[in-house]
């Protein structure tokens, strides 16, 4: 184990800019005010049919444009997680007041966590497979699904050019990425400043 791993960091990790997207509101100061409020987001389902299913609510997303984030004939590229990723970072990046410039791009670097990825869009091409055949299948397939594409894209979109990592932990990447985080940053990175969605 590097010896930065054992070492107690003097130079604090501060969060200048948060970005939610949440059944709560799009937007931080949405949600914000949702929680002042004490409003729920939970609701009934309406992403997909759930009449088989025992549960029918949930917490989803409501109101979400993607195109106010992302160049429309970018969307197709993007499951809806590096959507909600691109649009979260946006309002980050803003409250922070980020400006990567050449100068500071290989110190600007990209984490985020995801469970699994963009499902629907395997569970969609999957099924294109098996119904329509392999030609039927999107180009943008594995660019659209898998977890590490919204720190990716994250990083296209703003010039991001230091450390570009992806936590798929599930439910618990927040916690890892609080402790672990940091010290992988200095033992890998040297003196990259790793800025998070």
């Amino acid at each position: 184990m590097p010896e930065e791993f054992g070492q107690k960091r003097s130079r604090p990790v501060v969060v200048t800019g948060v970005g939610i997207i949440s059944p709560l509101g799009v937007g931080t100061e949405e949600t914000w005010q949702s929680i002042l409020n004490g409003r729920s987001g939970i609701a009934p389902i309406t992403l997909f049919s759930a009449n088989n299913y025992a549960c029918r609510f949930a917490g989803e997303v409501k109101g979400f444009v993607p195109e106010d984030f992302i160049e429309r004939k970018d969307v197709k590229k993007m499951g809806r997680f590096i959507q909600f990723a691109m649009a979260a970072a946006h309002y980050a990046i803003t409250q922070a007041a980020i400006h990567v410039t050449p100068e500071n791009a290989e110190r600007v670097g990209v984490y985020v966590g995801s469970g699994v990825g963009a499902f629907e869009v395997i569970e969609r091409e999957h099924s294109k497979l098996m119904s329509q055949g392999p030609s039927r299948v999107s180009p943008f397939f594995i660019t659209a699904s898998i977890a590490n594409l919204a720190a990716g894209q994250i990083s296209i979109q703003y010039g991001a050019k230091g450390p570009n990592l992806t936590c798929a932990t599930a439910h618990d990447w927040s916690q890892w990425d609080r402790g672990s985080l940091p010290r992988h940053t200095a033992w890998r990175c040297g003196r990259n400043d790793l800025r998070r969605k």
